[in-house]
């Protein structure tokens, strides 16, 4: 079956799409044409009453010297041996057998392509959880009971509605995405989803712990090596939360979160391949473990380094985030960051669904076995009125 064909089918088979539609006598004008700068979520946000955990347009850095950066030492030094092994690594590959080379990359892509049954949270999956997507996994596929919960990004069975860090969420396997979000390393559910939450909500300002406007390697990488700045202290610890505080198996992995890392995403990556197959211990080290999570954490820090820096922003020129392609090859579908800051309510997180999106396409799949529904896609007229008022005309309609 064609691919189109393929994707309709899936779209609208056993699920609901609600489909977000442009205000009638909204748009906005200035004068001859010129674009006026409004809020974001104004037309198109479809849950008003989530003011709260939505960008903020008003919020304003304060004036003055910027506090003097503390270096965060044990990471500048873990981050710089991680990477020389991961160089290290790349040397031992020739070396390597091919069920190592294999087994490296099926990490990576549970890292990367975010939702897999078994592969649950990390960071994408988290960012499939922003998309608004409500996804139902059974009992026995997660290893636990399903129950009703508040609607936030928390790893219940039970489907809602929620106002997390974006408008709208989707809930996610508990036990396999907490194993995922350990493997992965890119810190606990719990601080993973407050920190997401105050980048949307204070995006671009020192509120924001990953803050483009400091640089490239600042939002890259540096934002890691330093303390927060105290804008993202305070208001992070403004954010409502307490949906994932009631979660007993979020905060369980917060509790035992530095052991579990150890075991998911250093132990058992080396002493597989090694113990399965015969692999060298070095190999087993560096490639299997360095060079695999090196990789996956340079790919996932482009979204908040390059897809805010450099790209076409064709949905909303007043904000940073942008369209990038490459960004989306390493990032499995990450990349249309114009798009998800504009629309961030809708699941697909890009325009085009399936297009350099594996991670739609896996919640589409979902979506036909009855896992998935209430996937939030936002309808072709309002995405052309936002375009028209805000975009950079840069836009090719696909």
């Amino acid at each position: 079956m064609p691919a189109h064909l393929l994707q309709e089918e899936i779209s609208s088979s056993y699920t609901t799409t609600t489909t977000i539609t442009a205000p009638s006598s909204r748009v906005l004008q200035n004068g001859g044409g010129k674009l006026e700068k409004t809020p974001q979520y104004v037309e198109e946000d479809i849950r008003p009453e989530m003011k709260d955990d939505i960008y903020d347009p008003t919020y304003q850095d304060k004036e003055g010297p910027r506090p003097k950066l503390e270096y965060v030492w044990r990471n500048i030094i873990l981050m710089s041996l991680l990477h020389l092994g991961a160089l290290y690594g790349i040397i031992l590959i020739p070396t390597c057998k091919i069920y190592t080379l294999l087994w490296a990359a099926s990490l990576g892509m549970k890292h990367c392509q975010q939702s897999l049954l078994s592969q649950g949270l990390s960071l994408c999956l988290l960012e499939l959880l922003n998309r608004g997507s409500v996804c139902l996994l059974s009992a026995e596929c997660c290893g636990c009971h399903g129950r009703s919960s508040p609607p936030v990004e928390s790893p219940n069975l039970q489907s809602s509605t929620a106002p997390a860090g974006l408008p709208d969420h989707c809930q996610h396997d508990g036990i396999p995405g907490l194993h995922s979000s350990s493997l992965s390393l890119q810190n606990d559910v719990y601080e993973w989803a407050r920190d997401h939450r105050a980048h949307h909500k204070f995006s671009e300002t020192d509120a924001d712990p990953h803050n483009s406007r400091r640089g490239f390697f600042f939002s890259h990488v540096g934002w890691l090596l330093v303390r927060k700045h105290p804008a993202v202290k305070e208001k992070g610890g403004l954010l409502n939360m307490s949906d994932l505080k009631a979660e007993k198996l979020v905060m369980f992995q917060r509790r035992y979160y530095k052991p579990g890392i150890l075991l998911m995403c250093f132990i058992l990556p080396t002493i597989v391949p090694w113990y399965c197959w015969g692999e060298a211990f070095p190999q087993s080290l560096f490639v299997a473990t360095f060079l695999r999570y090196a990789i996956v954490l340079n790919a996932t820090w482009l979204v908040n380094s390059a897809a805010h820096l450099y790209g076409y922003r064709p949905y909303d020129k007043t904000i940073s985030p942008r369209e990038n392609i490459l960004v989306s090859l390493g990032a499995v579908g990450e990349g249309f960051h114009n798009y998800h800051h504009t629309f961030p309510y809708d699941y697909s997180a890009s325009e085009y669904r399936w297009h350099i999106n594996l991670t739609t396409f896996f919640i589409d799949c979902m979506a036909a076995l009855g896992l998935a529904y209430d996937r939030k896609k936002v309808s072709k007229a309002a995405i052309l009125a936002r375009i028209k008022r805000t975009g950079d005309e840069s836009y090719k309609s696909g």
